[in-house]
């Protein structure tokens, strides 16, 4: 794993349930603005089983686009707006509003 791959992991891990970031404001946070693409690809890496202990320490499912629509998922967009949903967070039509949900780590 990345040293890049780590920070946005470790970011990723502190995003509290009912909240989301973006993968721009994960990029900005971990000092690299420009790789908001990055950030989704070193989430898609992880390696984490949906069931798994992993997974519930890395809830990449809380990382959305800068338009606060739901972005992809590695187990499907459904799973991930019914994880966010079992969590307090309202979807319509495939986004979420920021000003609500989207908050600071």
């Amino acid at each position: 794993m990345s040293d890049f791959q780590k920070q946005v992991l470790d970011m990723v891990k502190e995003i509290p349930a009912g909240r989301v970031l973006t993968y721009s404001r994960i990029a900005e946070k971990i000092g690299r603005p420009a790789a908001a693409r990055a950030v989704g690809n070193a989430l898609n890496k992880n390696q984490a089983d949906f069931l798994s202990q992993s997974f519930v320490k890395i809830p990449c499912h809380r990382v959305v686009r800068a338009d606060g629509s739901i972005g992809g998922f590695r187990h499907s967009q459904k799973h991930k707006i019914a994880l966010l949903e079992l969590e307090g967070v309202k979807v319509v039509n495939n986004r979420i509003d920021l000003r609500q949900y989207g908050g600071e780590i």
